[in-house]
């Protein structure tokens, strides 16, 4: 094991701060990830533990923000619903110099708090 993370974002003030600051959900999510947000009826919820998935990576990686772009990070869902990690640009090469080979992922929430823990070995 080289790193793991974990970060729980509150899901209402998460909310707030996307419809104070629409473009963030540009600059912070990929294609897929608006997509599918936009097909759900809890967007809020899979959008705050998606941006979970990315401070709970900089935890693993022992960075902190900054280190590394958001779209650099991003969560796909297999067709079993299981998550997996897509790693790119400045984060994957964080994770070479770091000897990072593979990612686990796992991602939950309430209607309340988004939660995501991240492991790098």
């Amino acid at each position: 094991m080289i790193g793991m993370g974990i970060d729980a974002v509150d899901i209402t003030r998460f909310s707030r701060t996307l419809t104070r600051s629409p473009r963030m959900v540009e600059r912070v999510f990929t294609d897929g990830e608006r997509e599918l947000a936009a097909r759900r009826a809890d967007a809020a919820a899979v959008l705050a533990a998606r941006f979970a998935v990315r401070e709970a990576a900089m935890k693993a990686l022992g960075v902190g923000l900054g280190a590394f772009d958001f779209h650099d990070v991003s969560v796909e869902s297999a067709s079993d619903g299981r998550p997996s990690l897509l790693v790119r640009g400045r984060a994957a090469r964080l994770a070479q110099q770091r000897g990072v080979s593979s990612w686990h992922v796992s991602i939950s929430h309430t209607d309340d708090l988004a939660v995501a823990v991240v492991a790098a070995e």
